[in-house]
Protein backbone atom coordinates (compact mmCIF):
# COMPACT_ATOMS: atom_id res chain seq x y z
CA UNK A 1 0.00 0.00 0.00
CA UNK A 2 1.15 3.55 -0.70
CA UNK A 3 2.12 5.90 2.11
CA UNK A 4 0.36 9.25 2.52
CA UNK A 5 3.34 11.08 0.99
CA UNK A 6 3.42 8.66 -1.95
CA UNK A 7 -0.29 9.16 -2.52
CA UNK A 8 0.04 12.94 -2.59
CA UNK A 9 3.00 12.69 -4.98
CA UNK A 10 1.02 10.32 -7.23
CA UNK A 11 -2.05 12.58 -7.27
CA UNK A 12 0.16 15.56 -8.17
CA UNK A 13 1.85 13.63 -10.99
CA UNK A 14 -1.50 12.42 -12.31
CA UNK A 15 -2.88 15.97 -12.30
CA UNK A 16 0.11 17.14 -14.34
CA UNK A 17 -0.25 14.18 -16.69
CA UNK A 18 -3.89 14.81 -17.62
CA UNK A 19 -3.14 18.44 -18.45
CA UNK A 20 -1.01 17.29 -21.40
CA UNK A 21 -4.04 15.71 -23.14
CA UNK A 22 -6.04 18.02 -25.44
CA UNK A 23 -8.81 15.83 -26.88
CA UNK A 24 -11.89 15.37 -24.72
CA UNK A 25 -12.51 11.64 -25.28
CA UNK A 26 -8.87 10.69 -24.75
CA UNK A 27 -8.74 12.91 -21.68
CA UNK A 28 -11.69 11.08 -20.09
CA UNK A 29 -9.91 7.78 -20.71
CA UNK A 30 -6.72 9.08 -19.09
CA UNK A 31 -8.58 10.54 -16.10
CA UNK A 32 -10.39 7.29 -15.39
CA UNK A 33 -7.27 5.17 -15.88
CA UNK A 34 -5.30 7.28 -13.40
CA UNK A 35 -8.10 7.49 -10.84
CA UNK A 36 -8.47 3.71 -10.86
CA UNK A 37 -4.71 3.36 -10.57
CA UNK A 38 -4.70 5.52 -7.46
CA UNK A 39 -7.43 3.50 -5.72
CA UNK A 40 -6.57 0.17 -7.33
CA UNK A 41 -10.19 0.05 -8.51
CA UNK A 42 -11.30 -2.75 -10.82
CA UNK A 43 -13.76 -0.61 -12.77
CA UNK A 44 -15.11 2.88 -13.18
CA UNK A 45 -17.05 5.31 -15.32
CA UNK A 46 -17.38 9.02 -16.02
CA UNK A 47 -20.61 10.93 -16.60
CA UNK A 48 -20.57 14.42 -18.13
CA UNK A 49 -23.27 16.96 -17.35
CA UNK A 50 -25.50 17.94 -20.26
CA UNK A 51 -28.15 20.43 -19.14
CA UNK A 52 -30.22 18.60 -16.51
CA UNK A 53 -28.86 15.14 -17.31
CA UNK A 54 -25.67 13.15 -16.96
CA UNK A 55 -24.36 11.44 -20.08
CA UNK A 56 -22.52 8.17 -19.55
CA UNK A 57 -19.34 9.10 -21.42
CA UNK A 58 -16.60 6.61 -20.60
CA UNK A 59 -16.17 3.26 -18.85
CA UNK A 60 -13.44 0.79 -17.94
CA UNK A 61 -13.67 -2.64 -16.33
CA UNK A 62 -10.58 -4.82 -15.87
CA UNK A 63 -12.50 -7.97 -14.94
CA UNK A 64 -14.63 -7.84 -18.08
CA UNK A 65 -11.64 -6.80 -20.20
CA UNK A 66 -9.76 -9.94 -19.15
CA UNK A 67 -12.56 -12.10 -20.56
CA UNK A 68 -11.97 -10.71 -24.06
CA UNK A 69 -9.45 -12.08 -26.57
CA UNK A 70 -6.08 -10.28 -26.66
CA UNK A 71 -6.23 -6.96 -28.49
CA UNK A 72 -10.01 -6.61 -28.17
CA UNK A 73 -11.55 -3.65 -26.35
CA UNK A 74 -14.50 -3.45 -24.02
CA UNK A 75 -17.58 -2.10 -25.81
CA UNK A 76 -20.06 0.03 -23.89
CA UNK A 77 -23.27 1.88 -24.75
CA UNK A 78 -23.86 5.52 -23.94
CA UNK A 79 -27.00 6.56 -22.04
CA UNK A 80 -28.27 9.43 -19.90
CA UNK A 81 -29.23 9.68 -16.23
CA UNK A 82 -31.45 12.44 -14.78
CA UNK A 83 -29.79 14.69 -12.21
CA UNK A 84 -31.94 13.83 -9.22
CA UNK A 85 -31.77 11.75 -6.03
CA UNK A 86 -32.94 8.47 -7.56
CA UNK A 87 -29.55 7.33 -8.84
CA UNK A 88 -26.19 7.51 -7.08
CA UNK A 89 -24.55 9.52 -9.88
CA UNK A 90 -27.57 11.85 -10.13
CA UNK A 91 -27.54 12.44 -6.38
CA UNK A 92 -23.82 13.29 -6.37
CA UNK A 93 -24.25 15.76 -9.24
CA UNK A 94 -27.31 17.40 -7.70
CA UNK A 95 -25.84 17.80 -4.21
CA UNK A 96 -22.18 18.20 -5.17
CA UNK A 97 -21.05 15.72 -2.55
CA UNK A 98 -19.19 12.43 -2.55
CA UNK A 99 -20.86 9.10 -1.80
CA UNK A 100 -18.71 6.23 -0.51
CA UNK A 101 -20.60 2.92 -0.35
CA UNK A 102 -18.83 -0.12 1.18
CA UNK A 103 -21.32 -2.54 -0.44
CA UNK A 104 -24.05 -1.46 -2.86
CA UNK A 105 -26.12 -4.56 -2.12
CA UNK A 106 -26.37 -3.54 1.55
CA UNK A 107 -27.16 0.20 1.46
CA UNK A 108 -30.35 0.00 3.51
CA UNK A 109 -33.36 2.27 3.08
CA UNK A 110 -32.09 5.42 4.80
CA UNK A 111 -30.56 6.85 1.62
CA UNK A 112 -32.70 8.45 -1.13
CA UNK A 113 -30.81 6.85 -4.02
CA UNK A 114 -30.76 3.26 -5.19
CA UNK A 115 -28.51 1.03 -7.24
CA UNK A 116 -29.67 -0.78 -10.38
CA UNK A 117 -28.17 -4.31 -10.55
CA UNK A 118 -29.26 -4.84 -14.18
CA UNK A 119 -25.75 -4.31 -15.61
CA UNK A 120 -24.31 -6.91 -13.24
CA UNK A 121 -26.94 -9.43 -14.31
CA UNK A 122 -26.32 -8.91 -18.01
CA UNK A 123 -22.51 -8.87 -17.78
CA UNK A 124 -22.13 -11.46 -14.99
CA UNK A 125 -20.19 -8.94 -12.92
CA UNK A 126 -20.46 -8.28 -9.18
CA UNK A 127 -20.39 -4.67 -8.03
CA UNK A 128 -19.56 -4.26 -4.37
CA UNK A 129 -17.75 -1.13 -3.17
CA UNK A 130 -18.36 2.17 -4.95
CA UNK A 131 -16.97 5.68 -4.61
CA UNK A 132 -18.76 8.43 -6.55
CA UNK A 133 -17.40 12.00 -6.59
CA UNK A 134 -18.44 15.22 -8.34
CA UNK A 135 -16.08 16.75 -10.87
CA UNK A 136 -16.25 20.46 -10.06
CA UNK A 137 -14.41 23.47 -11.42
CA UNK A 138 -12.66 26.04 -9.20
CA UNK A 139 -15.94 28.03 -9.47
CA UNK A 140 -17.82 25.16 -7.87
CA UNK A 141 -19.69 24.20 -11.05
CA UNK A 142 -20.36 20.49 -11.54
CA UNK A 143 -19.09 19.31 -14.95
CA UNK A 144 -19.63 15.64 -14.34
CA UNK A 145 -19.35 12.68 -12.00
CA UNK A 146 -16.63 10.05 -11.62
CA UNK A 147 -17.60 6.66 -10.26
CA UNK A 148 -15.03 4.10 -9.11
CA UNK A 149 -16.06 0.48 -8.51
CA UNK A 150 -14.57 -2.36 -6.47
CA UNK A 151 -11.44 -1.22 -4.67
CA UNK A 152 -8.92 -4.06 -4.37
CA UNK A 153 -6.30 -4.97 -1.81
CA UNK A 154 -2.80 -6.09 -2.77
CA UNK A 155 -4.06 -9.64 -3.27
CA UNK A 156 -6.91 -8.64 -5.59
CA UNK A 157 -9.66 -9.02 -3.00
CA UNK A 158 -12.54 -6.53 -3.09
CA UNK A 159 -12.50 -4.04 -0.19
CA UNK A 160 -14.32 -0.76 0.65
CA UNK A 161 -12.83 2.51 -0.54
CA UNK A 162 -10.89 4.31 2.19
CA UNK A 163 -12.68 7.31 3.64
CA UNK A 164 -9.26 8.81 4.39
CA UNK A 165 -8.57 9.09 0.66
CA UNK A 166 -11.78 10.93 -0.20
CA UNK A 167 -10.25 14.40 0.15
CA UNK A 168 -7.43 13.41 -2.22
CA UNK A 169 -9.78 12.07 -4.85
CA UNK A 170 -11.92 15.22 -4.57
CA UNK A 171 -8.76 17.26 -5.20
CA UNK A 172 -7.97 15.09 -8.23
CA UNK A 173 -11.56 15.35 -9.49
CA UNK A 174 -11.32 19.14 -9.38
CA UNK A 175 -8.06 19.08 -11.38
CA UNK A 176 -9.70 16.68 -13.81
CA UNK A 177 -12.74 18.93 -14.19
CA UNK A 178 -10.53 21.90 -15.08
CA UNK A 179 -8.81 19.78 -17.75
CA UNK A 180 -12.21 18.60 -19.03
CA UNK A 181 -13.45 22.19 -19.20
CA UNK A 182 -10.44 23.12 -21.32
CA UNK A 183 -10.85 20.08 -23.59
CA UNK A 184 -14.56 20.81 -24.06
CA UNK A 185 -13.69 24.34 -25.13
CA UNK A 186 -11.21 22.95 -27.69
CA UNK A 187 -13.81 20.47 -28.96
CA UNK A 188 -16.40 23.25 -29.26
CA UNK A 189 -14.00 25.40 -31.30
CA UNK A 190 -13.42 22.51 -33.68
CA UNK A 191 -17.16 21.85 -33.96
CA UNK A 192 -17.76 25.53 -34.78
CA UNK A 193 -15.24 25.27 -37.61
CA UNK A 194 -17.12 22.21 -38.85
CA UNK A 195 -20.42 24.13 -38.67
CA UNK A 196 -18.89 26.69 -41.02
CA UNK A 197 -18.17 23.89 -43.49
CA UNK A 198 -21.70 22.54 -42.94
CA UNK A 199 -23.09 25.84 -44.25
CA UNK A 200 -21.64 24.71 -47.59
CA UNK A 201 -21.91 20.93 -47.31
CA UNK A 202 -24.90 19.54 -45.32
CA UNK A 203 -23.10 16.19 -45.02
CA UNK A 204 -20.19 17.75 -43.11
CA UNK A 205 -21.82 17.59 -39.66
CA UNK A 206 -20.45 17.47 -36.14
CA UNK A 207 -21.71 13.90 -35.78
CA UNK A 208 -19.88 12.82 -38.93
CA UNK A 209 -16.70 14.58 -37.80
CA UNK A 210 -16.87 13.04 -34.33
CA UNK A 211 -17.37 9.57 -35.79
CA UNK A 212 -14.48 9.92 -38.24
CA UNK A 213 -12.24 11.25 -35.45
CA UNK A 214 -13.15 8.45 -33.05
CA UNK A 215 -12.90 5.75 -35.77
CA UNK A 216 -9.46 7.04 -36.76
CA UNK A 217 -8.14 6.79 -33.20
CA UNK A 218 -9.35 3.22 -32.79
CA UNK A 219 -7.89 2.17 -36.15
CA UNK A 220 -4.57 3.81 -35.30
CA UNK A 221 -4.57 2.19 -31.86
CA UNK A 222 -5.07 -1.27 -33.41
CA UNK A 223 -2.39 -0.59 -36.05
CA UNK A 224 0.05 0.64 -33.40
CA UNK A 225 -0.64 -2.28 -31.08
CA UNK A 226 0.03 -4.79 -33.86
CA UNK A 227 3.47 -3.22 -34.32
CA UNK A 228 4.32 -3.04 -30.63
CA UNK A 229 4.87 0.72 -30.70
CA UNK A 230 5.61 2.45 -27.36
CA UNK A 231 2.50 3.27 -25.34
CA UNK A 232 3.50 6.87 -24.64
CA UNK A 233 4.09 7.65 -28.32
CA UNK A 234 0.83 5.98 -29.32
CA UNK A 235 -1.11 8.06 -26.80
CA UNK A 236 0.50 11.30 -27.99
CA UNK A 237 -0.27 10.51 -31.62
CA UNK A 238 -3.87 9.56 -30.81
CA UNK A 239 -4.41 12.94 -29.13
CA UNK A 240 -3.36 14.81 -32.29
CA UNK A 241 -5.10 12.44 -34.69
CA UNK A 242 -8.50 12.67 -32.96
CA UNK A 243 -8.72 16.43 -33.47
CA UNK A 244 -7.03 16.49 -36.88
CA UNK A 245 -9.37 13.81 -38.26
CA UNK A 246 -12.41 15.82 -37.20
CA UNK A 247 -11.20 18.66 -39.44
CA UNK A 248 -10.49 16.52 -42.51
CA UNK A 249 -13.04 18.32 -44.71
CA UNK A 250 -12.84 21.82 -43.24
CA UNK A 251 -11.59 23.11 -46.62
CA UNK A 252 -15.11 22.67 -48.01
CA UNK A 253 -15.91 26.04 -46.47
CA UNK A 254 -14.39 27.54 -49.66
CA UNK A 255 -16.32 25.35 -52.12
CA UNK A 256 -19.54 26.61 -53.67
CA UNK A 257 -22.66 25.40 -51.87
CA UNK A 258 -24.37 25.16 -55.26
CA UNK A 259 -22.18 22.13 -55.85
CA UNK A 260 -22.06 20.73 -52.33
CA UNK A 261 -25.82 21.00 -51.81
CA UNK A 262 -26.70 19.50 -55.17
CA UNK A 263 -29.44 16.85 -54.67
CA UNK A 264 -27.76 14.06 -56.58
CA UNK A 265 -24.42 12.82 -57.83
CA UNK A 266 -21.89 15.35 -59.06
CA UNK A 267 -20.87 15.59 -62.68
CA UNK A 268 -17.21 15.12 -63.60
CA UNK A 269 -16.74 18.89 -63.78
CA UNK A 270 -18.41 19.44 -60.41
CA UNK A 271 -16.29 16.74 -58.81
CA UNK A 272 -13.16 18.49 -60.08
CA UNK A 273 -14.40 21.70 -58.45
CA UNK A 274 -14.65 19.93 -55.08
CA UNK A 275 -11.11 18.53 -55.11
CA UNK A 276 -9.40 21.80 -54.02
CA UNK A 277 -10.98 21.42 -50.56
CA UNK A 278 -8.00 19.20 -49.72
CA UNK A 279 -5.27 21.78 -50.20
CA UNK A 280 -7.52 24.63 -49.03
CA UNK A 281 -7.99 22.75 -45.76
CA UNK A 282 -4.24 22.29 -45.47
CA UNK A 283 -3.73 25.98 -46.29
CA UNK A 284 -5.82 26.93 -43.25
CA UNK A 285 -3.04 25.44 -41.11
CA UNK A 286 -0.16 26.90 -43.13
CA UNK A 287 1.36 28.76 -40.16
CA UNK A 288 2.29 25.50 -38.45
CA UNK A 289 3.29 26.09 -34.87
CA UNK A 290 2.21 22.89 -33.12
CA UNK A 291 2.16 19.15 -33.79
CA UNK A 292 -1.63 19.33 -33.98
CA UNK A 293 -1.58 21.94 -36.74
CA UNK A 294 0.90 19.85 -38.68
CA UNK A 295 -1.32 16.78 -38.29
CA UNK A 296 -4.45 18.73 -39.30
CA UNK A 297 -2.76 20.03 -42.46
CA UNK A 298 -1.50 16.52 -43.27
CA UNK A 299 -4.95 14.94 -42.90
CA UNK A 300 -6.78 17.64 -44.84
CA UNK A 301 -4.32 17.38 -47.74
CA UNK A 302 -3.99 13.60 -47.99
CA UNK A 303 -7.23 11.88 -46.92
CA UNK A 304 -8.36 11.49 -50.56
CA UNK A 305 -5.11 9.96 -51.80
CA UNK A 306 -5.36 6.31 -52.86
CA UNK A 307 -2.88 3.56 -52.03
CA UNK A 308 -2.54 2.72 -55.75
CA UNK A 309 -1.90 6.33 -56.81
CA UNK A 310 -5.33 7.12 -58.28
CA UNK A 311 -6.40 9.66 -55.67
CA UNK A 312 -5.97 13.42 -55.31
CA UNK A 313 -4.62 16.12 -54.95
CA UNK A 314 -1.15 14.56 -55.28
CA UNK A 315 2.22 16.23 -54.74
CA UNK A 316 1.11 19.83 -54.37
CA UNK A 317 2.12 22.74 -52.15
CA UNK A 318 -1.08 23.94 -50.40
CA UNK A 319 0.32 27.45 -50.00
CA UNK A 320 1.60 28.16 -53.51
CA UNK A 321 -0.56 25.52 -55.25
CA UNK A 322 2.54 24.51 -57.16
CA UNK A 323 3.12 20.95 -58.30
CA UNK A 324 6.05 19.43 -56.43
CA UNK A 325 6.85 16.26 -58.40
CA UNK A 326 5.99 16.73 -62.03
CA UNK A 327 2.76 16.00 -63.83
CA UNK A 328 0.47 13.05 -64.45
CA UNK A 329 0.76 12.24 -68.14
CA UNK A 330 -0.09 15.22 -70.33
CA UNK A 331 -3.09 16.38 -68.32
CA UNK A 332 -1.27 18.99 -66.26
CA UNK A 333 -2.26 17.44 -62.95
CA UNK A 334 0.21 16.96 -60.09
CA UNK A 335 1.65 13.47 -59.79
CA UNK A 336 -0.47 11.48 -57.32
CA UNK A 337 0.88 10.11 -54.08
CA UNK A 338 0.84 6.36 -53.63
CA UNK A 339 1.73 3.75 -51.03
CA UNK A 340 3.71 5.06 -48.09
CA UNK A 341 4.19 8.42 -49.81
CA UNK A 342 0.76 9.10 -48.33
CA UNK A 343 1.16 10.12 -44.66
CA UNK A 344 -0.06 7.55 -42.14
CA UNK A 345 -2.78 9.79 -40.72
CA UNK A 346 -4.11 10.43 -44.22
CA UNK A 347 -4.28 6.68 -44.91
CA UNK A 348 -6.14 6.10 -41.67
CA UNK A 349 -8.67 8.90 -42.13
CA UNK A 350 -9.32 7.71 -45.68
CA UNK A 351 -10.60 4.40 -44.28
CA UNK A 352 -12.59 6.06 -41.46
CA UNK A 353 -14.17 8.62 -43.79
CA UNK A 354 -15.30 6.13 -46.45
CA UNK A 355 -16.62 3.70 -43.82
CA UNK A 356 -18.76 6.45 -42.31
CA UNK A 357 -19.93 7.77 -45.69
CA UNK A 358 -21.10 4.32 -46.84
CA UNK A 359 -23.17 3.87 -43.70
CA UNK A 360 -24.69 7.37 -43.83
CA UNK A 361 -27.64 8.78 -45.75
CA UNK A 362 -26.74 11.08 -48.64
CA UNK A 363 -28.92 13.02 -51.07
CA UNK A 364 -28.11 10.45 -53.75
CA UNK A 365 -28.25 7.24 -51.67
CA UNK A 366 -29.62 5.50 -48.60
CA UNK A 367 -27.27 4.08 -45.93
CA UNK A 368 -25.73 0.84 -47.08
CA UNK A 369 -26.35 -2.39 -45.18
CA UNK A 370 -23.46 -3.57 -42.99
CA UNK A 371 -22.66 -6.63 -45.12
CA UNK A 372 -22.35 -4.49 -48.25
CA UNK A 373 -20.19 -1.90 -46.46
CA UNK A 374 -17.73 -4.48 -45.15
CA UNK A 375 -17.54 -6.18 -48.54
CA UNK A 376 -16.71 -2.84 -50.15
CA UNK A 377 -14.05 -1.98 -47.56
CA UNK A 378 -12.40 -5.34 -48.19
CA UNK A 379 -12.63 -4.88 -51.97
CA UNK A 380 -10.90 -1.49 -51.76
CA UNK A 381 -7.97 -2.88 -49.76
CA UNK A 382 -4.80 -2.56 -51.82
CA UNK A 383 -6.31 -0.10 -54.30
CA UNK A 384 -8.03 2.73 -52.46
CA UNK A 385 -6.74 1.75 -49.00
CA UNK A 386 -3.52 0.66 -47.34
CA UNK A 387 -4.07 -3.09 -46.71
CA UNK A 388 -2.50 -2.88 -43.24
CA UNK A 389 -4.92 -0.12 -42.24
CA UNK A 390 -7.84 -2.22 -43.49
CA UNK A 391 -6.62 -5.12 -41.35
CA UNK A 392 -6.55 -2.79 -38.32
CA UNK A 393 -10.03 -1.54 -39.25
CA UNK A 394 -11.53 -5.03 -39.22
CA UNK A 395 -9.79 -5.91 -35.95
CA UNK A 396 -11.61 -3.13 -34.06
CA UNK A 397 -14.94 -3.25 -35.90
CA UNK A 398 -17.02 -3.95 -32.78
CA UNK A 399 -15.70 -0.74 -31.15
CA UNK A 400 -16.39 1.25 -34.32
CA UNK A 401 -20.02 0.11 -34.26
CA UNK A 402 -20.41 1.35 -30.68
CA UNK A 403 -18.92 4.72 -31.69
CA UNK A 404 -21.56 5.06 -34.42
CA UNK A 405 -24.25 4.72 -31.76
CA UNK A 406 -22.53 7.30 -29.55
CA UNK A 407 -22.60 9.98 -32.27
CA UNK A 408 -25.86 9.56 -34.20
CA UNK A 409 -26.92 11.95 -36.95
CA UNK A 410 -29.52 14.44 -35.84
CA UNK A 411 -32.88 14.60 -37.55
CA UNK A 412 -33.07 17.26 -40.25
Amino acid sequence: MLSEREKIALITQISLDINTVKDLDLLLERILTNARRFFNADAGSIYLKDKDELKFSHAQNDALQKRLPPGRKLVYTSFTVPINSRSIAGYVAMNCESVNIPNVSDMGTAVPYCWDPEFDKVSHYTTSSMLTVPMTTHRGEVLGVMQLINAQDDGGGIIPFSSADESLIRHFATSAAIAVERAKMTRNIILRMIKMAELRDPNETGAHANRVGAYSVEIYDAWSRDRGLPFEETERQKDMLRMAAMLHDVGKVAISDVILKKPGRLSAEEFEAVKPHTYIGAWLFQDIGTDFEEAAAEVALSHHEHWDGTGYPGHIDPVTIKHLKGFEGNRGRPLAKQGEEIPLFGRIVAVADVYDALGSRRSYKEPWKEERILSEMERLSGSHFDPEIVTAFFSCLDVLKSIAQRYPDRER
